[in-house]
């Protein structure tokens, strides 16, 4: 039985997850693969700390250098994270002729173009599985089992951090900060939690999805990104009086030649799909113009789910060794990243209907006032919620509008929280009232 030599540079908690997987289901793993998988070297800056599994003293270093320039090995496994030295390993790796296997979404979202123009140079494969979506596999199947289909849209809850706070506010009407500190505590959410919260996270992944999914390049800039800090108690409670749910979405459509791509807090009818889905765990919901709609749903993160999806584009890269087969689709991938950006969507086109929160001075006149200035900007009103005053002197005047073009929206609130008779901005969270 052939033996293919493996290098793992970072061995935290996906890392740890990793060996174990391949120490575990190491003889269905060959079994399924025809030939032997073997954790050559480690390499990690810190080789004390406990890990939870035991791998041969012999084969851990502190140098990177020591995997990237082993000869044996034929698959490089970075779980650094972060740009860089990760970017710099995977460089290397691939300049010796070493496939590499990442989890780094943020590094494919920004430096993607480079690294898939480096493997097609240097003749080999990138798998990244296990860059969005945890132990969904959302990647393999947009390449593989969706390949004959034309992609209509993509709407993921790909940040599990996001997704556990919203459901907590939402079964126990807290507050953001209340909750935020309670997933910190817990170790849901990192102690500096803005790539999570800010939706940073969920548009790197988006950005990859993108590639698969739409052929687009995307200049990860370009994306419109929106966070969750502003959502309050009182918007769930309005948003589940009009039957919807607010999840952190990423968007993309195709539309006319154009691709729309968007992360935002959304407000989803509560009986669709996306709007079950709890705590911790990811979902891809998206439409192909043959399959139909289809949902992936799993564990977004964590060491065994992240581990699985890393460990399978390993077991994919072997079998080709095995087999001999060279330069399978992931060099195809290199014209997909690019820092050009591309046919985007620019977010101010974007249609959808909204939901607005004004809090307004209890006055009379005070609706018709609000509601001619979006009628002067094109916006029509589906339905309005106005009850007694929540604090002194102010009351919350909440709508849900008709599909409006988001620059007339910008356009109209800016006119609207100018008045006098508005005390704070208004809050906005656009709707997906008919997900496809």
């Amino acid at each position: 039985m052939k033996e293919i030599k493996i290098g793992l540079i970072g061995f935290g908690t996906v890392g740890a997850g990793v060996v174990k997987i391949l120490q575990d289901n190491a003889p269905l793993i060959a079994q399924r693969l025809g030939g032997e998988i073997r954790l050559h070297k480690i390499a990690d800056i810190d080789l004390k700390r406990d890990r939870g599994v035991q791998v041969p003293k012999e084969i851990l270093t502190t140098d990177a250098e020591a995997v990237l320039a082993d000869p044996q090995i034929a698959i490089c496994v970075e779980l650094v994270g972060g740009i860089e030295p990760a970017r710099t390993f995977i460089l290397k790796a691939m300049e010796q002729g070493k496939h590499v296997v990442t989890a780094n979404k943020a590094l494919l979202a920004l430096h993607g173009g480079e690294l898939f123009a480096a493997a097609q140079a240097n003749g080999v494969r990138i798998g990244f599985e296990a860059s969005v979506g945890g132990g969904i596999p959302i990647i393999r199947s947009l390449r593989e089992g969706l390949v004959a289909n034309r992609i209509i849209s993509i709407f993921g809850i790909l940040n599990g951090t996001s997704n556990y706070i919203l459901t907590r506010m939402t079964q126990e009407g807290k507050g953001f900060r209340e909750i935020l500190k309670d997933a910190q505590r817990l170790g849901y959410a990192e102690a500096e939690p803005s790539l999570d919260v800010e939706g940073i996270d969920a548009a790197h992944k988006l950005t990859i999805l993108a590639a698969l999914a739409f052929g687009v390049r995307v200049n990860f800039n370009d994306i419109f990104v929106e966070g969750i800090a502003h959502i309050t108690p009182l918007d769930i409670q309005y948003s589940s009086e009009f039957g919807y749910r607010i999840k952190l979405l990423a968007i993309g459509k195709g539309d006319e030649g154009k691709v729309e791509l968007r992360v935002h807090p959304t407000m989803l009818p509560a009986h669709h799909l996306l709007s079950t889905v709890e705590g911790v765990y990811n979902a891809i919901y998206l439409s192909g113009d043959a399959v139909g709609p289809t949902m992936f749903y799993g564990q977004g993160a964590g060491a065994l789910p992240t581990g699985s999806a890393v460990v399978s584009d390993v077991v994919d890269l072997c079998g080709d060794i095995i087999h001999g087969v060279k330069g399978k689709g992931g060099d195809s991938l290199a014209p997909f990243w690019s820092s050009e950006g591309g046919r985007l969507k620019a977010m101010e086109e974007v249609v959808t209907p909204y939901y607005l929160r004004f809090t307004a001075v209890d006055s009379p006149g005070v609706l018709s006032k609000v509601s001619g200035i979006l009628g002067d900007h094109e916006i029509s009103i589906a339905s309005v919620i106005q009850k007694g005053r929540r604090v002194k002197g102010a009351v919350p005047i909440v709508m849900m509008t008709h599909e409006a073009v988001e620059k007339n929206i910008q356009r109209a609130l800016k006119a609207i929280d100018g008045l006098d008779i508005i005390q704070a901005k208004t809050t906005l969270i656009r709707v997906e009232g008919a997900v496809t």
